[in-house]
């Protein structure tokens, strides 16, 4: 019954979605506020709904009812309760089901936050909304069905995969979804703009917050997926450039570049159409990312094994979306002109200039995406793979200008701004930057530069970071602790996140230049070292799970005068018949011991175990750096300012209906 139930929400919210989609729309045409107000009553009406339908879908999963076909091939009842809950989402109809939740949970959230905003732009926002929960309601009702019935049901069900039987399925999925549908409210605020004919600093303004709102828990959800991976999977590597990663990095990097076009606009009531464009691509690269995964096209750890006919189905939504949008922004961007000058020396060039670099290395990301699918649609019998090598070549050279421009956009005056005192400004802090890629240099030897290159350039921009607070601290007199004390939160989120940027590019460097692994058999009692790592294997022996048995090695660690112990295991799982590897990792300010056992083996000194020994210097630092710039996203959301609406200034409209953004 709780799945007929369920299935009845899902349909009752579609038909509330298809009436928000039309009639505020309609009613921001006419003025009509009655009718605007509707979509305000629908869109938390349409959460309700959803929230309905997903807690009865999670009530299945944990009563083990395998009368439901999603339960009977994705829980067993050996299976560990928190994994049997979380695998609600772990699977393609409950992931669309949290995505289409996610959708309406934002929409209410337009509706019950959105006082501020004007009633015509507010209506046809939620409209815009309304639209792309259709388009996915629909999809999971006719294609991907989560509540369908299963008869007769087996007495156990299949197991959900066991890589994903570990915490990181409970954060990092939800996470993901929630940066890929908060762009969509981005993307709803810029066709609400276009056909509005208005995108003004008030505008600008209204829609920061929720840009902010999906680049946080984005930021969040690659930082985990990446250290999920890394201890998980046993290979001792924190990004591998697979498709589906990729398909996340890419609308974080446009959902950064959008966020610092919108400050543009807010403040100088400038890049107006550049934003926009923004936000679309933003959501769009989401979109496209729910295609890789749910396609067929692609075999990876990430992707759900489904009909491909799906992906075309999600191809029609992303064509449809995008390709109106976009339709849409060459008819009437044209007609938003900003009144808005500045030199070619200002904070807006040099926040200009970043999101050119953001959007080349987006299409360098993109390029090294596809092209493979594309060849093999090409010539099929040609399959190409595109890794490490292509980005090391194309990525990294992009983005090292890009990151010397973080550092420098805040030092620049708006407006207008001169060589000379932007040098000033900078003179100091480049000298100490020099001295720092100097000193690394010569203690790391010839053979390293590109690493002292890379140290320096993360000192750059913690500097820079702290440099922000440093100017907005200092008065007339010098230091001031009430000008500490009245710093908005979100010019303390921007250090943040600019210096949490330098402590993940010093990991990135330590580990890309400095990180050591070797593969032996090891026996009980026998000592390996590397590096400054001594490593002994203690003890082996088998240990049970509750749906698993494990081969389990004890190891002892010296390093850096200090001994502890790590445990890793071979694991395997009887009902769906795979193995998993748990490793043993030693974490420290300086880096971590990195431990993972593989197959026995037998040889001619006895039974040995395959192990893997990793010395990864300043690892954490990559995933610490990610969550200061989380923390830094979030300060800048709880800034009070994002409260209290933009003033809207006033120009005369280039024609009837229409006002130009300034």
């Amino acid at each position: 019954m709780l799945a007929e139930i369920g299935h009845f929400a899902l349909i009752l919210a579609l038909l509330v979605a298809l009436a928000q989609a039309v009639l505020p729309m309609v009613g921001a045409v006419r003025g009509d506020g009655a009718l605007m107000d509707f979509g305000r009553m629908a869109a938390q009406v349409q959460a309700l709904l959803l929230v309905s339908a997903f807690v009865l879908l999670m009530i299945c999963f944990g009563r083990a009812d395998f009368s439901v076909e999603l339960v009977a091939e994705h829980a067993s009842l050996s299976q560990p309760l928190p994994y049997r809950l979380a695998a609600t989402w772990g699977n393609h109809e409950g992931s669309m089901l949290l995505w289409v939740l996610i959708l309406a949970i934002f929409g209410a959230g337009i509706g019950r936050f959105g006082d501020n905003l004007r009633p015509s732009l507010q209506a046809r926002v939620l409209s815009v909304q309304a639209m792309i929960s259709v388009a996915f309601l629909a999809f999971s009702l006719f294609t991907s069905n989560p509540f369908a019935r299963l008869s007769p049901a087996p007495l156990d069900g299949a197991e959900l995969n066991p890589l994903l039987q570990d915490p990181g399925l409970v954060f990092h999925p939800p996470l993901l979804y929630l940066g890929y549908v908060g762009f969509s409210v981005t993307f709803s605020f810029a066709v609400a703009a276009l056909l509005e004919g208005r995108a003004d600093a008030a505008w600008a303004r209204w829609m920061r917050p929720w840009v902010l709102a999906a680049w946080v828990p984005l930021t969040c959800g690659i930082a985990l997926g990446s250290f999920w991976a890394y201890y998980e999977l046993g290979w001792g590597g924190w990004w591998f450039w697979d498709p589906v990663e990729n398909a996340s990095l890419m609308p974080w990097l446009l959902g950064t570049a959008l966020l610092h076009s919108a400050i543009v606009t807010e403040k100088r009531q400038a890049l107006a159409g550049w934003t926009i464009l923004l936000a679309i691509l933003a959501f769009s690269l989401s979109l496209i990312g729910t295609f890789l995964v749910r396609s067929g096209i692609l075999t990876s750890v990430h992707a759900f094994a489904v009909d491909p006919a799906r992906g075309v189905f999600i191809l029609a939504m992303i064509i449809g979306s995008t390709g109106t949008a976009l339709g849409l922004f060459a008819w009437r961007a044209p007609q938003l002109k900003s009144g808005a000058l500045f030199s070619g020396v200002s904070r807006e060039a040099g926040l200009t200039l970043n999101n050119l670099f953001l959007m080349a290395v987006t299409a360098v990301v993109f390029l090294g995406t596809f092209y493979p699918v594309i060849m093999e649609a090409v010539a099929p019998a040609d399959k190409i793979s595109v890794g490490p090598p292509y980005y090391n070549l194309v990525f990294v050279p992009l983005s090292v200008p890009l990151l010397l421009l973080v550092t420098v956009g805040p030092m620049l005056a708006w407006k207008r701004d001169g060589l000379a005192a932007v040098a000033a400004k900078l003179k100091w802090p480049a000298l100490l930057v020099v001295g720092v890629f100097a000193v690394l240099a010569l203690a790391l030897g010839l053979k390293q530069v590109s690493a002292a290159f890379g140290f320096a350039l993360g000192f750059w921009l913690i500097l820079g970071g702290l440099m922000v607070l440093a100017r907005r601290w200092q008065g007339g007199a010098g230091f001031s602790w009430r000008l500490v004390r009245t710093t908005p939160a979100a010019v303390i989120g921007m250090a943040l996140a600019h210096a949490g940027l330098g402590v993940t590019v010093c990991g990135v460097t330590a580990m890309s230049g400095f990180a050591e692994s070797k593969i032996l058999v090891m026996r009980v009692g026998e000592t390996a070292t590397l590096g400054g790592l001594q490593v002994k294997l203690a003890k082996v022996g088998e240990v049970a799970g509750p749906n698993y048995q494990a081969i389990h090695a004890d190891f002892r660690i010296t390093q850096r005068g200090n001994s502890y112990d790590l445990g890793s295991e071979k694991r395997f799982y009887p009902v769906s018949r795979n193995q998993t590897t748990e490793a043993g990792i030693g974490t420290a300010f300086l880096g971590n011991a990195y431990i993972a056992v593989g197959d026995s083996q037998e040889g001619p000194q006895g039974p040995g175990i395959v192990v893997r020994i990793y010395n990864h210097p300043l690892v954490g630092w990559i995933w610490f750096g990610g969550l200061m710039m989380a923390m830094g996203g979030a300060a800048s959301l709880a800034d009070r300012r994002f409260r209290i609406g933009a003033p809207t200034r006033l120009a005369p409209a280039l024609r009837p209906g229409l006002v130009p953004a300034e």
